[in-house]
């Protein structure tokens, strides 16, 4: 009995893939690390749903648009400020001095991106908490500060007074 032997010639790349260095995968893993306290929660963000996220998205912004209502509506010195709400982009006109800000969803990267007139443009990831993926809170990776604490620090130094931006919804880490 003969057997047939077949040679499998496989072409060479023209150009070799690099391999992902030690050093480059402990700096990838330390910086997603940085994101939060905890280095699992950059697997969690990832796992979060479109559906998810758009629930999500719209209890931020729906109460942050009606939180903002509230502090004009309660702070004399902004009554010309004007907060509108539309199409997922909330944008808070505070007057001169204090400028605008403008918060909106970004469905295709599952984001909410923030331009303030004190801190300049970020994007926030959304970071579920563990035991239930509705909740959680929006932060920005680069610093690990969540879009609420930042509201709070800079829009209780306009108002010169207590704001609740912490007891909104996804607004605390767990």
């Amino acid at each position: 009995m003969s057997a047939l032997v077949f040679q499998l010639q496989v072409p060479s790349r023209p150009h070799p893939v690099p391999e992902c260095s030690p050093l480059h995968r402990q700096a990838t893993i330390t910086s997603l690390r940085s994101v939060t306290t905890n280095p699992n929660d950059f697997i969690a963000a990832s796992l979060i749903d479109s559906v998810t996220f758009e629930a999500v998205c719209s209890d931020t912004l729906e109460s942050l648009c009606d939180y903002f209502e509230q502090l004009v509506e309660e702070t004399s010195f902004l009554k010309a400020a004007d907060v509108t709400y539309g199409d997922g982009v909330l944008t808070v006109n505070l007057g001169q001095p204090y400028g605008t800000y403008v918060i909106n969803r970004q469905s295709p990267n599952r984001q909410i991106w923030l331009s303030s007139p004190t801190s300049g443009p970020k994007r926030y990831d959304f970071v579920p908490d563990k035991s239930t993926v509705n909740e959680g809170c929006w932060v920005y990776k680069h610093d690990g500060v969540s879009l609420h604490e930042l509201l709070q620090e800079e829009i209780g130094a306009i108002t010169k007074g207590e704001v609740q931006f912490l007891e909104l919804p996804h607004s605390r880490r767990k």
